[in-house]
């Protein structure tokens, strides 16, 4: 079974090449052609998922070499997949998360002229990120990081035409170049210093490098994860993300481009169990990109934004889980898959409100749609209840624990940590609770406006290929978490590739008292909204009323837009004009100068060359006459 892994691969992205090559040819099937690539790519993962759990802890990591991919004097690279309870966790959640959203996508994009090539380009990501996860180095992790950086950018991109889009598109693509920068250098430091790339030497061989070393790598992968993952500094493109279609919001920030971070880190973990203080940079970023996320997810308007910047505040969750080391890294993990569960659902539940409201995504224009779309108001409301952290759905077992761990963090760490991760979940009942009460209930603001086309708003449910698989993921929002986290199921099926799972055995708080206070919170969270936006109506005409500079803030992002462009735009712009000038005067100056030279002082020597032979033979007397004259004067001085 192992030795035909590279099928998981090679499924979508001869799905990818067929759509795209065939051109037009293919547009009557072509959605058909992508979707079944990835559900046979599914199906594989699952007979190698079954045929790996049942051995033994120590049989279940297998390496397969494909082939010599970088033979260059001492940088000797193959090709080759690193089959682990990690990495086939990651196939699972990849493929069958994004078989679920390209089954929604053949009726969400219907009505598309460029459905093929959509589907194109939604098996080149998925293929892209599974080399991601699958590659047994780290030279083959960044080929698939790169693969997914450019789907993406196709994706955001989709729909060029809308200047926005476009934008977003070429934001993200600039702002994860950044981090793609921090990757680049920790690989090399580690073929600089350990002569290899690959995940079983470095990790075997980590414990030689001196501690500056290891912690330069941790920090440089760190980088590369924020700008994947959404972290700060490097959060700002997520929500911008938005701009590309319903199914594309779904696919990075459920199943594939944002969760590659968390990945990275976790896989490397045999390197940052060396180094505390880059897993306490790892914790810290963890928790202030939460805050962030949950903060502004409370002001915007924007459907798909707050369930953007809510996916900023969960991955922000799982960073501080797997910074906490061996406490948390498969915390981390198991959010990560009850959130790929919740957040596809909230994601396509947005696009199937807006798909029956002519693609409105203003929040505040809508209310009163539970009745009018049942079916997304009840696999929405399940996964907006497990998000929030309601008992015993997926979001309490895993958000839970990870708030458990932080305040099991001594001294300091704890109360900081915990605080931030406690306060977070508090904040997420609150934004989540609004979204929810201006959304599928209230007043029908939609009857008294138009879009804008100018057109009545109907709205209605969405097709079958949209409800079913929101159903199926609603199933995942539901049960999930304890599935997983039943008898630490989980955390065994993971221990070969990160370690045991270890509990903190004194924290600031007592593990009985977590979860008690993170559900009191919530709670308070929740009611709060509901006092604000569930006892009164909002004024139809739509119209943003003024607001405190809390609120302002919150709504201009916290002013991290405008912080990078600060700190990294207006620089850069500067020093390019620098950098022109000096090419224009000084670079062009010499070269142009030098010419002008030249030129003018063969414009004078020409005029010298008249053609009369009387001419030269004065000339020739003249310089007999210097040269004599010079000769007497040396020999009588």
């Amino acid at each position: 079974m192992a030795q035909y892994a590279w099928l998981l691969v090679a499924l979508p992205l001869l799905g990818a090449a067929i759509l795209l090559i065939g051109g037009r040819r293919t547009d009557r099937w072509g959605h058909l052609l992508g979707s079944a690539m990835v559900i046979a790519a599914f199906g594989y993962g699952l007979a190698l998922f079954f045929s790996v759990v049942g051995l033994d802890p120590e049989q279940r990591v297998r390496e397969v070499s494909l082939f010599s991919w970088i033979p260059v004097e001492a940088l000797k690279v193959d090709f080759g997949l690193r089959l682990d309870p990690l990495s086939v966790t990651f196939v699972l959640l990849i493929t069958g998360v994004g078989s679920l959203i390209h089954i929604y996508s053949i009726g969400y994009m219907s009505h598309d002229d460029n459905r093929r090539k959509f589907f194109a380009y939604l098996n080149l990501f998925v293929g892209a990120m599974l080399v991601l996860v699958l590659g047994n180095s780290f030279v083959t992790l960044y080929l698939g990081w790169e693969g997914v950086g450019l789907a993406s950018y196709l994706l955001i991109s989709f729909w060029q035409y809308k200047p926005a889009a476009a934008e977003a598109a070429k934001k993200a693509f600039l702002m994860n170049r950044v981090g793609d920068i921090g990757l680049a250098v920790a690989i090399f430091l580690m073929f600089a210093n350990l002569g290899t790339t690959q995940y079983t030497e470095v990790f075997e061989r980590a414990g030689e490098l001196s501690g500056g070393v290891v912690l330069a790598i941790a920090l440089m992968l760190l980088l590369g994860a924020c700008g994947k993952s959404g972290q700060f500094p490097l959060q700002a493109w997520l929500p911008d993300a938005m701009e590309g279609p319903t199914p594309v919001s779904a696919l990075i920030h459920a199943a594939t481009m944002v969760t590659a971070g968390v990945y990275l880190i976790a896989r490397a973990n045999p390197i940052y169990d060396l180094t505390p203080d880059g897993r306490l940079v790892v914790t810290i970023i963890g928790a202030l990109t939460l805050l962030i996320g949950c903060v502004i997810g409370c002001a915007y308007d924007d459907f798909k934004k707050v369930l953007a910047y809510s996916t900023v505040s969960q991955i922000g969750y799982m960073i501080l889980a797997v910074g906490l080391g061996p406490f948390g890294y498969a915390l981390g993990i198991m959010h990560l898959l009850t959130h790929g569960f919740f957040k596809a659902g909230l994601f396509l539940g947005a696009g199937s409100v807006m798909h029956g409201m002519n693609d409105e995504g203003n929040i505040r224009r809508m209310g009163g749609l539970a009745k009018k779309m049942p079916i997304t108001f009840v696999t929405w409301g399940l996964g907006y209840l497990a998000l929030i952290g309601f008992p015993f759905l997926s979001g309490f077992y895993s958000k839970d624990a990870i708030i458990e761990a932080a305040f099991g963090q001594e001294g300091w760490r704890g109360w900081v940590f915990g605080g931030a991760a406690v306060f977070g979940a508090a904040l997420t009942a609150f934004y989540m609770t609004r979204l929810m009460l201006l959304v599928f209930f209230g007043e029908k603001r939609w009857e008294k406006l138009k879009s804008a086309d100018g057109r009545d708003y109907h709205p209605h449910e969405s097709p079958k290929s949209m409800t079913i698989p929101m159903i199926i993921l609603a199933f995942g929002s539901v049960f999930a978490g304890f599935l997983l986290s039943n008898g630490d199921l989980l955390a065994g099926w993971l221990a070969p590739s990160l370690g045991e799972l270890q509990e903190a055995e004194h924290g600031v708080l007592p593990h009985s008292v977590v979860p008690i206070l993170t559900v009191a919170l919530s709670a308070l969270g929740a009611l709060v909204a509901w006092v604000i936006f569930g006892r009164k109506s909002v004024r139809v005409p739509v119209e943003r009323p003024a607001a405190a500079w809390p609120v302002r803030a919150a709504r201009a992002d916290l002013y991290t837009n405008a912080l990078n462009d600060w700190l990294v735009v207006k620089p850069s712009l500067l020093l390019t004009r620098a950098f022109l000038v000096l090419d224009n005067k000084g670079v062009d100056g010499v070269v142009t100068g030098t010419a002008t030279v030249l030129g003018g002082g063969s414009s004078v020597l020409r005029r010298t060359q008249t053609g009369f032979v009387r001419s030269y033979a004065l000339s020739m007397l003249g310089g007999s006459v210097l040269v004599i004259a010079a000769m007497l004067v040396v020999r009588f001085a």
